[in-house]
């Protein structure tokens, strides 16, 4: 592992130089990974595996959407996609990717397949953190690893079709073999991560849910709903309010902080964004940081996921969701939206 400085604080990272693609083969030329579940990181893992060379099959349920994409993707009935139990009986690294109610409902199945020294693996620490709400206890005698994309499927397959990476924690919860660890470092590579960094599955869903409900979305949706709303109420029309809110901040800030960064954005704007910036960047701090303790608090204490567990199986649960998704998507703010997204010149 490599020894990387990150703010005054050192951390041991893996990158693809001290553990290239040609090990990961090599670790895993003797496995078959099954990837159970085709929803948000399953497409993009499995494709990723299989263009690297992995023996990759998937496991899906028959007769649904999410088979039949499966196959526009290029898998194949009988040769490399299966049914769920089919997949599990042939598999030796069990790729958990359904969903966390779906994970709960499966697991009775998936257990029965946990032979001695296979591998269970995940890309949410959540079954596992809160096994007394969700009963998923694994065998002791399988190894039992998690490898978490920081990003989404869709943008893990489109970072490794652009040759790039999205970074990745990893972490080992069991080691029944003696090689879980590399076993999960090199499917950490395989997948298509840009580097690995250590966790355990606890911090993992605690930083996880934190970050969803906070500044990867519901926080950043929060702020801005307010913003635009406040220019909306003043006067400014759907244009201007949605293009200062968001158009602007996704498609030239952000892009230029995730390259260089914040500070680099402070440095490098007019005076007048500069001095505005510093002074609000503290009572937006203040007015926001007890918020995202009340958030942490609510996470540590079970509290989210026992919302999740209780609102995801019910059996109307799609119809709710799709109520609320519609809502979001009717809005004005979004309505303009996509208005501005069809002005944008690559799509006119």
């Amino acid at each position: 592992m490599a020894k990387i400085n990150f703010g005054g604080v050192e951390e041991e990272v893996v990158t693809r130089e001290e553990f290239p693609l040609s090990k990961a083969q090599e670790v895993l030329k003797d496995e078959t990974v099954a990837v159970l579940g085709y929803g948000v990181q399953g497409p993009g893992q499995a494709l990723n595996l299989k263009d690297n060379g992995i023996n990759v099959i998937v496991g899906q349920r028959k007769n649904s959407k999410t088979w039949d994409k499966a196959v526009a993707d290029g898998w194949v009935p009988g040769e490399t996609l299966f049914e769920l139990e089919e997949a599990c009986e042939r598999g030796t690294i069990l790729q958990f990717l359904l969903s966390d109610a779906g994970q709960i409902a499966l697991w009775p199945t998936v257990k029965k397949y946990l032979s001695s020294g296979k591998a269970l693996y995940f890309s949410h620490g959540f079954g596992v953190t809160y096994k007394e709400k969700t009963g998923i206890i694994p065998p002791e005698d399988v190894d039992v690893i998690l490898v978490a994309p920081k990003g989404s499927g869709t943008s893990l397959r489109r970072l490794f079709v652009e040759g790039k990476g999205l970074n990745s924690s990893f972490a080992i919860h069991q080691d029944a073999t003696g090689k879980a660890r590399d076993r999960v470092v090199a499917l950490g590579i395989a997948v298509g991560s840009g580097y690995l960094f250590e966790t355990d599955f606890y911090k993992e869903v605690s930083s996880d849910l934190t970050g969803e409900r906070g500044t990867l979305m519901g926080a950043i949706q929060g702020i801005f709903r307010a913003q635009y709303e406040v220019l909306r109420e003043n006067g400014h029309s759907p244009s201007e309010a949605f293009n200062e809110t968001v158009e602007e901040a996704t498609q030239s800030l952000y892009p230029l902080i995730a390259e260089n960064g914040m500070d680099w954005m402070y440095a490098n704007c007019s005076t007048t964004a500069q001095r505005g910036a510093l002074d609000w960047m503290g009572p937006f701090y203040e007015a926001t940081k007890p918020v995202f303790e009340k958030l942490y608090k609510s996470v540590t204490d079970g509290i989210e996921a026992q919302k999740s567990i209780d609102s995801n199986s019910q059996p109307d649960y799609r119809e709710k969701l799709e109520e609320e998704l519609k809502e979001l998507e009717e809005s004005e703010m979004w309505r303009a939206g996509k208005a501005v997204r069809k002005l944008r010149p690559e799509n006119s």
